[in-house]
């Protein structure tokens, strides 16, 4: 799927003194932010995109980002992760994601995935920089994992045998490199020429999640680009976009798409975030302590 902006303020169409208009009445607290019909928490931004056919992440991330220092304050950074098979290309970059070039580029020349994984940082832990950017990539079983987190994990500091270290001194990244030294010990009887499937790997994940969720918000996405893993510790939500797709419009911005446009009858893409990006559609609120597996663009597994 490809997905073009439409409607009266579609980027091609929008005029840039309206632009900045709207700016200039948010910034002196003339329109209402658009995070006070979900009451977003003040910690970091996830958004998570699992489908059964490459689709970009254009609509989503027009909205996400504006969220990055513009109708939120989480300005110490971005990125995004997009799967290419075994690989995933990252981009991350310390300044905010509403006004960052990079981040512009994406909107503008979007790219197909199965699964994309992007983070906005509101830092808690760890200066502000570009090591301390999520989303993070390892490598484990001949592919790339990619994990992005959402709180404050506190007094964590588990033991590392090496294999994984973080660059940065975030809990996050501490986190993430735990994550993947204990699935690897779990399941070390797999290799990349034999490695576990993808419910292998959530039975393992589960207790190892479950474990760190104790010392704090440990709200994540997780993905090795044949499923994504999601926990909620606090606040996360999804939505499954499938036949029969509707007309959809941001909360973040006045963009609107009309998915039936660009889709197919077969497709199917999964969205997770911490707080919805549209107004008009449904979202499902995860339960505390929820562990899930989204694999086709729909949750697979889930469990308490």
């Amino acid at each position: 799927m490809h997905f073009l902006l439409s409607g009266c303020n579609s980027r091609a169409e929008r005029l840039p003194w309206r632009d900045n208009l709207f700016k200039l009445l948010y910034s002196r607290g003339a329109i209402e932010r658009a995070s006070t019909p979900h009451q977003r928490p003040p910690m970091c931004q996830l958004l998570g995109m699992n489908c059964n056919t490459p689709t970009d992440i254009v609509f989503s991330f027009e909205g996400f980002t504006q969220r990055g220092g513009f109708t939120d304050k989480h300005s110490d950074g971005w990125g995004i992760a997009f799967f290419e098979d075994r690989a995933a290309r990252l981009i991350i970059d310390p300044q905010p994601s509403c006004s960052s070039p990079m981040a512009n580029l994406i909107k503008t020349y979007p790219i197909k995935s199965l699964n994309v994984i992007a983070h906005i940082r509101l830092a808690t832990q760890g200066v502000v920089s570009l090591e301390n950017c999520h989303p993070f990539v390892r490598e484990l079983w001949g592919r790339h994992w990619v994990f992005a987190h959402n709180g404050n994990l506190k007094d964590f500091h588990p033991p590392l045998d090496g294999m994984y270290s973080p660059i940065g001194d975030t809990d996050s990244e501490r986190a993430f490199c735990y994550v993947l030294q204990q699935l690897r010990a779990a399941l070390s009887d797999f290799t990349a020429a034999q490695p576990p499937s993808v419910d292998d790997i959530f039975n393992a994940l589960a207790p190892i999640v479950k474990s760190i969720a104790t010392h704090g918000t440990f709200n994540f996405c997780l993905s090795n680009g044949q499923a994504m893993w999601t926990y909620c510790s606090t606040n996360l939500y999804y939505i499954v976009r499938q036949h029969p797709f509707i007309n959809a419009h941001l909360v973040d911005a006045d963009v609107a798409i009309d998915f039936a446009e660009h889709t197919t009858p077969n497709d199917r893409v999964a969205v997770v975030v911490t707080a919805p990006l549209t107004d008009n559609e449904v979202w499902q609120k995860m339960l505390v302590g929820e562990f899930t597996m989204f694999v086709d663009g729909q949750p697979q597994r889930a469990e308490l």
